[in-house]
Parts: structure tokens; C-alpha cells; sequence
């Protein structure tokens, strides 16, 4: 698999509050960030993967409602975690 244990516990004990915190928003945005550029990676090389381009529409819009949580709950969480990933250009 593409994703170890150890590599999803690092980037939780990165971004989260611990490696085991992996319920809060700034985890779960960071796993998706790197889930989907996993896929964005794979859907260059396999252009008719419309499978794994579905998954990553579903990602993506997944990733962008906790986004509009943080938003809406503490922005200065959402600039934090926005920044760290460089999602904004």
C-alpha cells in the first residue's frame, strides 16, 4: 500500500495534536492533501483511470468541506494548516 501506518502516524503527529489524534480537522486535511496528490500523481501517468478520478472528485470535495469548517469555526486554524500545505497560490 502506498501509505504505511508509520507514514499516516507522522503526518498526523505533524499536523494533528499527537500521532493518534487523527480525528481533528488539520489531520484529516493533511492526509487528504497527501492521499491527493498521490492521486493526482497516478491520474498523470493513467489519463483513463476514471475510477481514480472520481475517487480524487470525492477527495477533493471532502477535503474542501472540512476547509469550509475551519473557515466557519476558527479561521486562524484554517490560515495555519492552509499555509503549512500550501494550498493557496
Amino acid at each position: 500500500m502506498y501509505l504505511s501506518k508509520e507514514a499516516k502516524e507522522e503526518i498526523f503527529a505533524k499536523h494533528g495534536k499527537g500521532k493518534n489524534d487523527t480525528g481533528s480537522a488539520e489531520g484529516q486535511i493533511a492526509l487528504f492533501t497527501y492521499r491527493i496528490n498521490h492521486l493526482t500523481e497516478h491520474l498523470k501517468q493513467n489519463r483513463k483511470d476514471f475510477n481514480t478520478e472520481r475517487s480524487l472528485v470525492k477527495l477533493v470535495g471532502k477535503r474542501r468541506a472540512l476547509l469550509d469548517y475551519l473557515t466557519k469555526k476558527d479561521i486562524m486554524r484554517y490560515r495555519a494548516i492552509v499555509k503549512e500545505l500550501g494550498l493557496r497560490k
